[in-house]
């Protein structure tokens, strides 16, 4: 995963956009009383929709990049906002609808689980079917919401994973969008796994280390004092700018546990950019707000199946999500080998397929202490 570059905007005055966005609410909230695409409860009366800072900061994960993008129901801002992230077609329309896991089973709550496949990409520039040119997925994540949105989970899978790629054989996973794209990447995860994918989300890490130096910079805790290229990062609270944010999460050398620790350092990284987003006073400065946003949803290219309406439904469905029930998990594996001259990851087989049933089931949340090893520790290495 690779990923760029100051400090607060002054905004003076109070910009058109808010007082466009204050008449654009009561359409808002009209609008989100209508049943939702993803069946979530009734609108709540229009004190709620000024919980957004709440809203937000509870995703706390890559999946909350869909959240950002729509987030206040407000329909001035949510054009503004995800009418600047592109689409990629047809994601879903060539795979075998018979051969698909069945959708996950709602654990509690009204509506239905949400699950996403979030892929990290080192550059916006997409070939066919939004393939990186690069030939590689950089990062591979699944998101799941639940389905009473009162919890929400990501799980990174290592792009080095040896697997079964449908028509391909054993390969690394990540080679799956080399060969074929979304399509066959999410035909891949879904294969391994059996948790169908809802939605399919690319993230140019690039664009939202831009985002880092809007917000002056992030925090993060490093385990051990480790050195990579001209940076050093000491043991302890690191003050990141986007250039070191890059450093920092391109590190795999001189890390004890390598591309595992990296992942990890991946998972840190997002937590502490997205909570330093909605506690820095940005709420409070409708400019830098508005840059932010756009600088995130420049950032990411969605499935062309989640409208604009949809995103901001899902996003307001997620209203009453705490920070606390987000959980970070890394699929089980057994360990690294050699494939070749390829350098691998074993999954384990027996440890991830409880993992997996329970997404299925969408109960990852109440059996997470089973995954504590798997889990984002407090101060990755």
């Amino acid at each position: 995963m690779s990923t760029e570059d100051d400090g607060e905007r002054h905004t003076g005055a109070e910009p058109e956009v808010d007082r466009a966005a204050e008449h654009a609410g009561e359409a808002a909230d009209a609008s989100l009383s209508e049943p939702s695409l993803f069946n979530d409860e009734p609108a709540a009366p229009p004190h709620r929709l000024r919980t957004l800072k709440r809203v937000l900061i509870a995703v706390g994960t890559l999946a909350m990049v869909i959240a950002l993008t729509v987030g206040g129901g407000l329909w001035f801002l949510t054009e503004r906002w995800a009418g600047n992230i592109d689409r990629v077609e047809d994601v879903f329309q060539d795979l075998d609808a018979e051969a698909r896991p069945a959708p996950a089973t709602p654990a509690t709550g009204s509506g239905d689980p949400v699950t996403i496949l979030l892929v990290g990409s080192d550059t916006r520039s997409e070939g066919e079917q939004g393939v990186d040119p690069g030939g590689r997925s950089d990062a591979i994540m699944i998101a799941r919401f639940s389905a009473d949105r009162e919890h929400a989970q990501l799980v990174s899978i290592p792009r080095d994973s040896w697997v079964d790629i449908p028509g391909r054989g054993l390969n690394k996973i990540n080679a799956s969008y080399a060969f074929g794209g979304p399509s066959l990447l999410i035909e891949t995860v879904e294969q391994l796994t059996q948790v169908r994918i809802d939605h399919y989300v690319v993230i140019d890490f690039e664009g939202l280390i831009q985002v880092t130096d809007d917000l002056g910079g992030v925090d993060v805790v490093v385990a051990e004092t480790t050195t990579n290229g001209n940076s050093t990062f000491t043991a302890g609270v690191n003050h990141l700018d986007g250039e070191q944010a890059r450093v920092y999460l391109a590190q795999r050398k001189n890390l004890p546990g390598g591309d595992f620790d990296r992942v990890k350092r991946q998972q840190q990284y997002l937590k502490a950019m997205f909570s330093k987003l909605f506690t820095a006073d940005t709420f409070t400065d409708p400019g830098r707000l508005d840059s932010a946003m756009r600088t995130v949803t420049s950032a990411v290219t969605i499935d062309d199946s989640l409208s604009n309406t949809d995103l901001l439904r899902l996003a307001y469905s997620l209203r009453g999500l705490t920070p606390d029930e987000v959980g970070y998990f890394t699929a089980p594996v057994l360990g690294t080998g050699m494939e070749g001259p390829a350098s691998v990851v074993y999954l384990d087989n027996t440890s991830g397929e409880r993992m997996w049933e329970y997404l299925r089931s969408d109960s990852l949340a109440r059996n997470a202490d089973e995954f504590s090893d798997e889990s984002l520790p407090d101060v990755p290495r």
